[in-house]
Formats: C-alpha cells, sequence, structure tokens
C-alpha cells in the first residue's frame, strides 16, 4: 500500500507496516464494539440466547486475545511506533515532532505496549488518524495477505 503523498513524506520511517496497523485498528475496533456482560452463566449454548454473548465483553474473549497477540508478536520498534501512532493520532504532538514523540515513546515502555494500548479508550481511532497524518489509509488494505 503506497502512501497518499504528503509534504512531509520523508520525515517519518515507520518500522512497522500500515497493513499490520490497520489490522489491529480493526481488531480494536471490534474490542470497542462489545457490550457489559448481561447474563456470567447463560446455561446454554449461542444458538438458543441467540449469539448475544458474542458481543459482551467477557475476560476470555478471543477478540482481546487476538488483539493483544498481534502487539505482543511485534517487535520493540514496531511497539513504539505504534504506540507513537496513537499519541499522534490523539494529538499529543505533530508529525514535526515524531521523532521526539517516538523517544518519549521509548522512555517510558514501564507496562507492555499490549496493556497500555488497550487500556485507551479510542485506540482503533487513535491509530487510524495517526496513520492519516502521516498520509497513509485502511481503505484499500487487504487482511489476507498479511
Amino acid at each position: 500500500m503506497a502512501p497518499d503523498p504528503t509534504p512531509d513524506d520523508n520525515l517519518v520511517t515507520l518500522s512497522i507496516s500500515p497493513e499490520t496497523v490497520c489490522y489491529i485498528i480493526v481488531k480494536a475496533r471490534a474490542r470497542d464494539a462489545k457490550d457489559a456482560v448481561t447474563d456470567p452463566d447463560p446455561g446454554s449454548d449461542g444458538p438458543d440466547d441467540g449469539m448475544l454473548e458474542v458481543l459482551e465483553d467477557h475476560p476470555d474473549d478471543p477478540v482481546d486475545q487476538e488483539l493483544a497477540g498481534a502487539i505482543a508478536a511485534l517487535n520493540e520498534d514496531q511497539q513504539i511506533d505504534l504506540v507513537t501512532l496513537a499519541w499522534l493520532g490523539r494529538g499529543d504532538e505533530d508529525i514535526s515532532t515524531w521523532n521526539a514523540l517516538r523517544a518519549e515513546a521509548a522512555a517510558s515502555r514501564d507496562v507492555s505496549a499490549a496493556r497500555y494500548l488497550m487500556g485507551m479508550p479510542l485506540m482503533g481511532d487513535y491509530l487510524e488518524e495517526g496513520l492519516t497524518r502521516l498520509g497513509y489509509s485502511c481503505a484499500n488494505v487487504e487482511f489476507g495477505r498479511l
């Protein structure tokens, strides 16, 4: 996926592919769509309950496991870029301060990137906005090729 041209094309080089970030965005949004658990022990199977359980935020939810696993599988530089993208998308700084923001993200690695990012409300939105600010889009990403 080639980025859309921006005036700052040569300012930032990501160590994480935009396609991987887009995959994490999709997983983060699936996680954000979960609702509170209404029946912690339904006592029947999914089809009998109208499959409502898949929309609830259970502790053993596979979406959480997939999201945490995708972030944990990244190397340290990729995790730092992911946190930096989230901060950029959140509006903490602008693209001209990418290196300083990235250095701050690298220095503040006192918890796992997965735990930190998954605790961030609107993580998917922030990551997408960060990518957009760098000139990338998730619009045409094909996840079968990851």
